[in-house]
């Protein structure tokens, strides 16, 4: 029995490293330093200079220093903290899932205004495969997100001020994506939706399929944007290729045993992380046609970040691959804290396969979920700076590679 999850993270303007392109790491990294969080972290880190911002599900979102690990700042929200910031100029952004948008001074953590959405909620449907809220993203001084209340956002970001919403058929928990002034985001509905950023006028919209178990086709991945074209991961085991302009699907892809919902695109080239599937794919994002596929050992919910000629992603087993952009080639691995810990607990060998008493210990999805806390899963994006990677895991921590 496989149990299908869940995901990943795209940020258009929110910038994953600070500077110019990172360097490769070629090699395997050292840790460098740890930061330890009071929960399980899934949101991603987000580095803008010598500060690197992370939100937990302790309901804390943590300025760190990027060298040292050190405290700069800390604020409680009131509830947990499941998708990534935004940094525009001095602003950090965060929706929380307490309903509430949050714009912060980076320098002192200090709160500059709050927006209050109709309120946060989790898919009724699978809603423990629910993990993330929607990361918001910048464009002309405006921040957009989703909400679990089903509504596109946006706000002017020096004040708060409400200046469209767009309300979709259920629970927005993707990140937006941004291609010159169309708007592109996904619904829990089974609905890919393209709004003009200016006012939140209807493009078009595109339907998943659907799938046997998964009806809807809820779109529950963040898009990613290239060749003019938008991909979109949906629960229905489909990748769709949708024309930016125009809305209709170039070309999809299913992957046969689960969720492919993990997407970035670098280059013309669009990878993939699958969930039950257990591979990392680079695919031409023109066509669809494969390049390579190589095995991760488990399921893939975090995008991926680039250096020169790497490319770097987690896995719910809780390791880190640093792997060859060209053929897929896997170069180093890490392990987090929680895999050392519990791996062999669940599992017999570094692949998926479980222990003769896996089923007894973990008798229901939820029981899933705690497991892969458990082993530090990698439910997040890769941050990188010139000379470091940060990392977070479900084991609550924040792991600093550098070389």
């Amino acid at each position: 029995m496989r149990l299908v999850l869940l995901f990943l993270f795209f940020f258009p303007r929110c910038q994953a490293f600070a500077g110019d392109s990172p360097q490769d790491f070629k090699a395997q990294p050292n840790l460098e330093w740890k930061f330890l969080t009071k929960g399980p972290i899934v949101a991603s880190p987000v580095i803008d200079g010598n500060t690197v911002y992370v939100g937990s599900s302790d309901s804390v979102l943590y300025a760190l220093n990027v060298g040292t690990g050190t405290l700069r700042w800390d604020f409680r929200i009131g509830g947990p903290i499941k998708a990534a910031v935004c940094v525009d100029a001095d602003r950090v952004f965060l929706v929380g899932g307490d309903g509430t948008v949050r714009c912060f001074s980076g320098k002192s953590g200090q709160a500059q205004w709050t927006f209050k959405t109709n309120g946060e909620k989790l898919y009724e449907l699978y809603s423990y495969a629910d993990y993330y809220n929607s990361s918001p993203t910048v464009y002309n001084n405006v921040l957009y997100f989703g909400s679990g209340d089903g509504s596109v956002y946006a706000l002017k970001t020096s004040t708060g001020e409400l200046l469209w919403t767009y309300k979709t058929g259920d629970v927005v928990h993707g990140a937006p994506v941004l291609y010159h002034d169309t708007l592109v985001v996904g619904s829990f509905d089974g609905y890919a939706y393209a709004l003009h950023a200016a006012d939140g006028k209807l493009i078009w919209k595109f339907k998943s399929v659907g799938h046997r178990y998964f009806p809807k086709g809820e779109m529950q991945g963040s898009p990613a944007v290239g060749n003019g074209l938008v991909y979109i991961g949906s629960r229905d085991y489909n990748v769709y290729a949708i024309d930016i302009e125009k809305g209709y699907c170039h070309w999809n892809r299913q992957f046969p045993l689960g969720w492919a919902m993990a997407l970035s695109c670098r280059d013309s080239i669009l990878y993939i992380g699958t969930s039950d599937d257990d591979l990392m794919v680079a695919v031409d994002g023109r066509t669809g046609k494969e390049l390579w596929n190589t095995n991760v050992k488990f399921n893939t919910f975090g995008a991926c970040s680039f250096s020169e000629s790497m490319l770097y992603l987690g896995t719910l087993m809780g390791k880190v691959y640093g792997m060859d952009r060209q053929t897929g080639a896997i170069r180093w691995t890490f392990s987090t804290d929680g895999y050392k810990a519990h791996h062999a607990t669940y599992f017999k060998s570094e692949d998926r396969i479980v222990k003769d008493d896996f089923y007894r210990i973990v008798q229901t999805p939820e029981g899933y979920i705690r497991a892969l806390h458990e082993l530090g899963g990698i439910f997040s994006k890769p941050a990188l700076s010139q000379s470091r990677i940060i990392v977070t895991s479900t084991d609550g921590a924040v792991y600093c590679l550098g070389r």
